[in-house]
């Protein structure tokens, strides 16, 4: 029997266990592959009474999931509770959220489960309770840690129509610009390749590589970093056998007519990449970390407070994240 996806609750007091119920909910119309939820089954079925939502719950342990997963939704047991209201995190939600993603990797380091798939947490929620990393992806990154060493992880955001990956993340402007660097954007775009290759079955993957400055630097009249530090990088990703284009002008990088000439787009911050992916595929984008010994993907949005119990929120980027786990993972497999 295939192995399940073991899919975290998020923040208890976010949109998490919504779109799980839902994406539950539209397991056959959907297609989706099975998977299980850790947390609280109390506290999950009091959500989705809130909702005004009839199903069933089945508290199972992670062997039994696939078999559950057609008449209830299986929950396994984190042995931490979750008590907080929708909209208002509590005392409750970072150990509730820490044992989820913990024991989420521990399932599948352990071959009992195929992939990882998170919801949304709050970070301002999980710092507050002494968390010590920058995020999510750092955290799973720490988590996967074998014989010392902490592997690199990178970030992409995929749809149908786009794939990007930025190669600084979560910094200020100012600060990406320092720390972008040569060998950054290299280790950045070999993960990803690596990743095309072995997740996502493409044989000889091609990227287009964006400028820094407008105009990818205008031959140095706008910034000479581009002509420095990015075509540097691309220089040596050639030598490596990789299809690597640029640095191009990033405003011209994502009409239609320009994605089809490439499978991944490595951009040099934050918003160069994500705008345009947002912009395109705001419903059915995916957040996947690559550069992890496993699969892990997450919904492309946020805990959305405002939102959560009032049965607003949308399944549709955790049912495509749930979709793009089970395939990635038999790409691997295969």
């Amino acid at each position: 029997m295939a192995k399940p996806l073991a899919l975290t609750s998020g923040e208890p007091a976010g949109i998490g266990p919504d779109i799980a119920i839902e994406a539950w909910l539209r397991r056959e119309a959907a297609n989706l592959p099975p998977f299980y939820l850790l947390g609280d089954r109390r506290f999950l079925a009091d959500r989705a009474r809130h909702l005004g939502l009839n199903l069933d719950f089945a508290e199972v342990g992670v062997e039994e999931a696939c078999t559950a997963f057609a008449k209830a939704l299986p929950v396994v047991a984190t042995g931490q509770l979750a008590t907080a209201a929708p909209g208002r995190p509590d005392a409750s939600s970072a150990d509730a959220v820490l044992a989820s993603i913990r024991q989420a990797v521990g399932d599948v380091v352990s071959g009992r489960a195929c992939a990882v798939v998170t919801n949304p947490i709050a970070k301002s929620v999980l710092y507050r309770a002494g968390f010590q990393h920058p995020g999510h992806t750092e955290f799973l990154a720490e988590l996967a840690k074998r014989d010392g060493k902490v592997p690199q992880p990178v970030m992409m955001l995929w749809s149908p129509a786009l794939a990007v990956v930025p190669v600084t993340i979560h910094l200020p402007l100012r600060e990406a610009i320092t720390q972008l660097t040569s060998e950054r954007i290299i280790a950045t775009a070999s993960i990803a390749v690596a990743d095309l290759k072995s997740r996502f079955g493409i044989a000889n993957p091609r990227l287009a590589i964006s400028g820094l400055n407008p105009h990818a630097g205008e031959f140095g009249t706008l910034g000479t970093e581009d002509d420095e530090i990015v075509a540097p990088a691309i220089a040596a990703l050639r030598n490596r056998g990789i299809q690597a284009r640029g640095p191009l002008p990033a405003d011209t990088m994502f009409h239609e007519a320009a994605r089809k000439t490439y499978d991944c787009a490595i951009c040099m911050y934050h918003d160069q990449a994500l705008i345009p992916i947002k912009t395109i595929a705001f419903d059915d984008a995916v957040n996947v970390t690559l550069g992890l010994p496993f699969v892990r993907t997450s919904p492309d949005h946020g805990t959305a407070f405002d939102i959560a119990g009032t049965g607003k929120a949308s399944p549709a980027s955790l049912i495509a994240a749930l979709k793009l786990a089970a395939r990635m993972a038999a790409a691997q497999k295969a």
